[in-house]
C-alpha cells in the first residue's frame, strides 16, 4: 500500500528488508549495537563483516531512542541506520524513545542525503512492543517528518509477516483518510 504525504512517498510492504533496493535500511539494533537475533541478525549476516568492523570503530553504543550510521556492506542499500527502540515496558517513556529512534533515523536521512529509507518495524519483535501501538507511532512520526522534510522521497516498512503487514496496513489507511 501507497500514501502520498506532501512530496514524498510512504510505502507498507511485506518483504525481506535485506532485499531492499532503497539508499538506507533501518535496523532495530540494541543499545550496545552489539549485533542480535531478528531483523539485527538478518541484516548483519546479510550485510557481512564490514558492517559490525564500522559500529565498533565509530560508536561506543547508542541510546535508547537515538541512532547511528554505517555504510551497508553487501546490502543493495549504500547505508544503514541502526536505530535503537525501546523494550516495551508499558511506561509513558515508550511511545516517546520509539518515535524519537525513528525521527533521528530520519534526520540522519536529512544529514547524509539519502532520500529513501525501508524501516522493519522496530521494537516489536523481541523488544514485546504492540505491533498495533508500535504501527501507529511509527506511521506518524514517519508522516509529520515527512510534512517539512520533501527531500526524503520515499519511506517504505517493510514487514516481515502478513500479520504485521496487516495491521501497519490499516493504521496508514486509517491515518491518510482522516480529515
Amino acid at each position: 500500500m501507497k500514501a502520498t504525504i506532501h512530496q514524498s512517498t510512504l510505502e507498507v510492504i511485506q518483504g525481506d528488508i535485506t532485499q531492499q533496493d532503497t539508499e538506507a535500511i533501518g535496523n532495530a539494533a540494541n543499545s550496545a549495537l552489539a549485533g542480535g537475533g531478528g531483523v539485527d541478525g538478518a541484516i548483519h549476516g546479510a550485510g557481512g563483516h564490514s558492517i559490525m568492523s564500522e559500529l565498533k570503530a565509530k560508536y561506543k553504543g547508542c541510546p535508547t531512542g537515538s541512532a547511528v550510521i554505517t555504510g551497508g556492506g553487501n546490502l543493495k542499500a549504500r547505508y544503514v541506520i541502526h536505530a535503537v527502540g525501546p523494550r516495551y515496558s508499558g511506561s509513558p517513556k515508550d511511545p516517546e524513545l520509539l518515535s524519537s529512534a525513528y525521527r533521528k533515523s530520519l534526520e540522519l536521512c536529512t544529514q547524509n542525503k539519502i532520500s529513501s529509507i525501508a524501516f522493519p518495524s522496530i521494537s516489536t519483535g523481541i523488544y514485546g512492543y504492540p505491533v498495533e501501538e508500535a504501527s501507529r507511532i511509527a506511521l506518524k512520526t514517519v508522516m509529520d517528518y515527512l510534512k517539512d522534510h520533501p527531500e526524503i522521497k520515499l519511506v517504505r516498512f517493510v514487514l516481515f509477516d502478513s500479520k504485521t503487514y496487516g495491521v501497519y496496513e490499516g493504521v496508514l489507511k486509517e491515518l491518510t483518510t482522516r480529515k
